[in-house]
């Protein structure tokens, strides 16, 4: 008998095993795979991917046929997007090599009405996936195919449904890359679709999560009362029958389009309510919990918790570089938001190292993945251009400087100019994004000193954002308090600069109450008006009203809570819906 002590144990089973055998000897075993189960086939891609095999991987999710059968495995999708993002970052083309194959199995075959319903199911599953790993471009190259394909068999009802099912797909792709011309024709047909639907035995047919994708297209464009309008159409049609990815997506989209409406209480309660119906159905490491955690950033940051937002964007950042790896826009999006909320929060302190390095890293990401003129730089570029100038004011006092001074404000003012043609030529002049970037540049110019050129850019920003958004709106405010410390500090025009912080403290007491953190830069501004005035009694009231400021300040900050309730279960979506209308 043989001594047990020489006895070999193993904890792996014997069909864990028998995957790293056939792994081991892959090539060798390679003709016989297409007998196996698909979740079999699955294990053995993903021990390809453990044990690095990369470049065998890539050559087998390069094959359409192959990879049509792994996205029927959907108890896998999170290692699904990480083996399928593995080979490219090592540079292997999967995402395209899958795009074109797809459209030219769809052209061979276009007159084969055997197989047509076969490639329209096909395109759905594939464009959605690949949208759903950031590869936006081959995604709308798919489903624009199959859209073609639904529109050449669309003579029945349940054709238009399914071309509405394709628009709603296509749409979210096109959108999500900017890519405007073709979402506005996208938006048609589905209206079209819609209307066609509405006497037959599909009007009953909820389109909530289709009416959250109109509100994300006009969000994007900055079109902000009509995203306002989608997003409470799609909640007005949310029902608990709904699938959760549905409700969900329709919560966070309507929450986003609240904060922009400065409607905070409303934005708050839907995306709390997205987070904890996320974690529920989804866990902590899956890429929808850090699209609504990034969502739940974006209203933290503009409802004036900055710590609290600056915590979850990092979250959100490290689930997608688990998934997604480096080479991915979903990533670079991430790196942006954590680099803008770190720029706010270490505004006062002047460190903004952290910052620079996520907008870098943003940047960097994109122009390896997008063209060279892509409106997605434009933001990244106006976040890194904004910390620059930081820098450099900060550097102009510090005898140690790592750049010079003016360096530094020419490589902003560079990228401030290139943001603001990138969304001049998107988005036209009058948007609230061409606004900002006219703003930017006014606040760049005052730093270099180029006073009648910085007074003329905040104009311009003013005037488009009061005509877009109205007198009272918080990017009114925003813009009028940096005209403001033009005219103050540079100027000398102390009244004309008095007038306008009056204005911009009124706007921000109105939205955001007494200790909202920019009110501190407005009664610091009046205080230097009154000195500069000999006005003594306006200068100790003002003083007074900051050291008051200072206290609510720190008691708002000592009172915030933990950004998430982890014990706090998500509540009947009929009851949030009810108390969302309440309001």
């Amino acid at each position: 008998m043989a001594d047990p002590n020489l006895r070999l144990f193993s904890t792996k089973s014997l069909y864990e095993l028998c995957v790293s055998a056939v792994v081991a000897r892959f090539r060798d075993y390679k003709l016989h795979l297409t007998d196996l189960p698909k979740n079999v086939r699955f294990d053995l891609y993903y021990q390809l991917y453990k044990d690095k095999k990369i470049c065998m991987l890539g050559s087998e999710l390069s094959c359409l046929e192959t990879f049509s059968k792994m996205l029927k495995v959907t108890n896998r999708r999170i290692h699904l997007l990480q083996i399928f993002q593995a080979p490219i970052n090592h540079g292997i083309k999967v995402e395209q090599n899958l795009a074109f194959k797809y459209v030219m199995y769809s052209l061979d075959e276009r007159e084969n009405p055997a197989v047509q319903d076969k490639i329209i199911n096909l395109g759905l599953r594939l464009g959605a996936f690949l949208s759903d790993a950031g590869w936006y471009a081959e995604s709308e190259q798919v489903l624009f195919a199959c859209k073609e394909l639904c529109i050449a068999n669309n003579q029945t009802p349940e054709n238009w449904f399914r071309t509405l099912d394709c628009c709603h797909k296509l749409l979210h792709a096109q959108a999500s890359f900017c890519a405007f011309d073709g979402a506005a024709e996208t938006h048609r047909l589905a209206i079209e679709m819609i209307d066609k639907l509405k006497h037959t035995q599909y009007s009953a047919c909820n389109h909530a999560a289709l009416f959250a994708e109109f509100s994300v297209l006009f969000f994007i464009r900055s079109e902000y009362d009509e995203a306002y309008r989608w997003s409470i159409e799609a909640l007005s049609h949310l029902k608990p029958s709904l699938p959760a990815r549905v409700i969900i997506d329709v919560l966070r989209q309507a929450a986003k389009s609240c904060v922009v409406k400065r409607e905070f209480q409303k934005a708050g309660l839907l995306i709390r309510e997205a987070v904890y119906l996320t974690r529920e159905i989804f866990d902590i490491d899956h890429p929808k919990y850090s699209d609504v955690l990034i969502d739940y950033g974006f209203y933290l940051l503009n409802y004036d918790s900055i710590i609290n937002s600056v915590s979850v964007y990092k979250v959100a950042l490290d689930i997608r570089k688990e998934i997604f790896g480096k080479t991915n826009l979903h990533v670079a999006l991430a790196h942006e938001d954590l680099a803008y909320a770190l720029y706010v929060y270490e505004y006062s302190s002047g460190r903004f190292i952290e910052a620079s390095q996520n907008a870098g890293t943003a940047i960097e990401i994109m122009e390896k993945l997008l063209p060279q003129n892509h409106l997605m730089l434009a933001s990244a570029k106006r976040v890194q251009a904004l910390i620059l100038e930081e820098i450099a004011i900060d550097s102009a006092s510090a005898p140690n400087a790592p750049m010079p001074v003016q360096q530094l404000l020419d490589k902003s003012e560079i990228l401030h100019l290139s943001a603001l043609e990138l969304a001049r030529t998107a988005f036209g002049e009058r948007n609230v994004q061409t606004a900002k970037h006219y703003g930017n540049l006014g606040r760049l110019y005052q730093s270099m000193k180029k006073f009648q050129e910085a007074e003329e850019m905040h104009l311009k920003a003013i005037r488009i954002k009061e005509d877009l958004l109205g007198p009272e709106d918080y990017e009114v405010g925003l813009s009028i308090g940096h005209l403001a410390s033009l005219y103050n500090f540079h100027m000398k025009r102390y009244r004309d600069a008095e007038q306008l912080y009056y204005r911009s403290i009124a706007i921000s007491l109105k939205l955001f109450g007494k200790s909202y953190s920019g009110l501190e830069y407005d009664y610091r501004g009046l205080l230097h008006v009154y000195a500069k005035l000999e006005d003594n009694e306006k200068y100790l009231e003002y003083t007074n009203t900051l050291d008051n400021w200072k206290e609510l300040r720190d008691r708002h900050v000592e009172s915030e809570d933990p950004p998430i309730d982890l014990q706090k279960r998500p509540q009947p979506i009929e009851h949030i819906i009810n108390m969302f209308f309440n309001m």
